[in-house]
């Protein structure tokens, strides 16, 4: 690739960086990754039962809900919520429906064969399903429209009103802020159903629940007016005090973008720069100040008749990772003092870390000094007890056996773009995968001396992606961070559990909302 040195940008450009609190070293180290590229992972094989992903039975299950019940009386806790996204993505159909239909009013039959706004159907024959259908109605019937007459809910003044500034603005407002469940007595945001939630299993002895939420900053000051609304009502109903914090992903985290030739792309003198991804989010992350922290997405709720798998397996996951964190603090104190050690001690910390946390060296025969420093390396990390769900056709990153930087073998969760579909052999490893991951994880972040980890030392940066976007009719790359499940967090102990389907309910599109576990 062309060198590239500080010297090659402007006064002006050089300011940009430092607006952003953007290094210049990093602006390099992004341009010569566009050059580059980023390299796929080398998965080996899935994950699957009985060799990555553990699975539990009845017995086991209880066993860590309750080594969690009783850790979580002197345990700090917080649950992380990334709540960043505009629910724009959820209305795609609605809004290709709007621009074809602007003018008149299709057919049950235009659209059933229109696939590209076939959804709409859908939408308009089970609107009074939605939790927000009370809302739209009585919003409607002051322009004089009646939801309850099928015709005339076939009209864009009926899209318009659920994603317009004029009504309900669902078209740009956060999924957060969405009503998503009915109940008998009110309606329910993401939020609320976090809420309710953290009551359930991120309670204290004191009976404080902490949650964070990352927000885009358009939409924080709305986030705090939500929450200042509804909180009290679920501190009295269940018995708690909520401390509630927000984050924004920081401006120093965005990516450049560049033209076709990796050139900086500019508009009016400035460069643009993109969001880098949820990878950002681990500086959000690493700020939390805790001993353990569940994170899970801000659309992955479900209504309350059927919270109980979710609530039960989020203790699970916890007490799994507490159970191993348990064993490794006191091999990591064993360690402290290698010349007690007997060649069974070593054996034994050796097993536990190729059996249980997945990592295999390397290292064939290797001194007793390389072993044991291998193994102090290894153990103190942090941990991360993810959930894995059968495949049922759902998106996301899938486990698998990969290959690190350092040449040892650990558990990874992939995503499709950082395989070479290309190879016939990655092809059919990924098509041997029996499970996804949900983004559903419990993470605990301190060492053995009770120190907190600087998550950024996990960070593999060769995880990245780039990606073709648009930019006013002109073709850009943009460059994407090791996500924050995936190279974020490449460097931790990993521990795959199986979890229950019941407990992954993402709302992806409005539609979503019509499955029984939203219902």
């Amino acid at each position: 690739m062309p060198t590239i040195e500080k010297t090659s940008f402007s006064d002006e450009v050089l300011a940009q960086f430092e607006e952003r609190g953007i290094s210049t070293e990093a602006v390099l180290k992004q341009i010569q990754n566009f050059h580059e590229g980023f390299p796929f992972m080398e998965i080996l094989k899935a994950a699957t039962i009985d060799d990555g992903i553990l699975k539990l039975d009845e017995q086991e299950v209880q066993e860590f809900v309750n080594i969690f019940d009783e850790k979580i009386k002197s345990t700090d806790v917080y649950k992380f919520i990334p709540a960043s996204g505009a629910a724009t993505r959820m209305f795609k159909n609605l809004f290709g429906y709007k621009d074809k239909y602007r003018d008149y009013s299709p057919s049950a039959a235009d659209l059933i064969e229109d696939s590209n706004v076939a959804p709409a159907y859908n939408f308009f024959d089970n609107i009074q399903k939605f939790a927000f259908y009370q809302e739209l109605k009585e919003q409607l019937s002051v322009e004089g429209i009646d939801l309850d007459i099928a015709a005339e809910r076939h009209h864009v003044a009926v899209m318009d009103k659920v994603l317009g500034k004029g009504g309900m603005n669902y078209g740009v407002l956060p999924k957060g802020l969405l009503k998503f469940h009915s109940y008998a007595d009110h309606v329910a945001t993401p939020v609320e159903e976090h809420l309710k939630e953290g009551a359930a299993y991120a309670k204290q002895e004191n009976g404080l629940v902490q949650l964070h939420f990352t927000v885009s900053p358009q939409h924080l000051e709305a986030f705090k007016a939500h929450v200042a609304e509804v909180k009290g009502k679920y501190q009295k109903t269940f018995g708690v005090k909520y401390d509630i914090s927000y984050s924004i992903q920081k401006p120093s985290t965005d990516t450049l973008a560049v033209d076709i030739n990796n050139e900086p792309f500019q508009e009016e003198g400035k460069i643009l720069f993109r969001p880098g991804g949820h990878g950002a989010l681990i500086e959000n992350l690493n700020e939390i100040d805790a001993e353990v922290i569940f994170i899970k997405n801000i659309d992955n709720v479900v209504n309350d008749r059927v919270v109980a798998d979710t609530i039960t397996y989020k203790k699970v996951l916890a007490g799994v990772a507490m159970k191993a964190q348990e064993k490794i603090f006191q091999y990591l104190e064993m360690l402290e003092n290698p010349e007690n050690l007997t060649a069974n001690d070593i054996a034994e910390i050796t097993r536990f870390v190729e059996d249980e946390l997945c990592t295999i060296s390397h290292l064939k025969n290797p001194a007793r000094a390389t072993r044991v420093e291998w193994l102090k390396t290894k153990l103190n990390r942090p941990i991360r007890a993810c959930g894995m769900v059968k495949n049922e056709g759902e998106p996301g990153g899938g486990p698998f056996w990969a290959i690190n930087n350092d040449e040892t073998i650990s558990l990874q969760i992939v995503e499709s773009s950082q395989i070479n579909l290309q190879s016939l052999e990655k092809l059919e490893i990924v098509n041997n995968a029996t499970h996804f991951n949900p983004v559903d994880l419990v993470c605990l972040v301190k060492d053995y001396k009770g120190n907190k980890f600087d998550l950024k030392d996990f960070v593999d940066p060769k995880t990245g992606f780039i990606t073709l976007k648009s930019r006013n009719g002109k073709d850009i790359k943009a460059q994407e961070l090791p996500g924050l499940w995936n190279g974020a967090m490449s460097d931790w102990n990993t521990i795959f559990v199986e979890v229950p389907i019941s407990t992954f309910n993402p709302v992806k599109t409005v539609n979503d909302l019509l499955r029984s576990n939203h219902q």
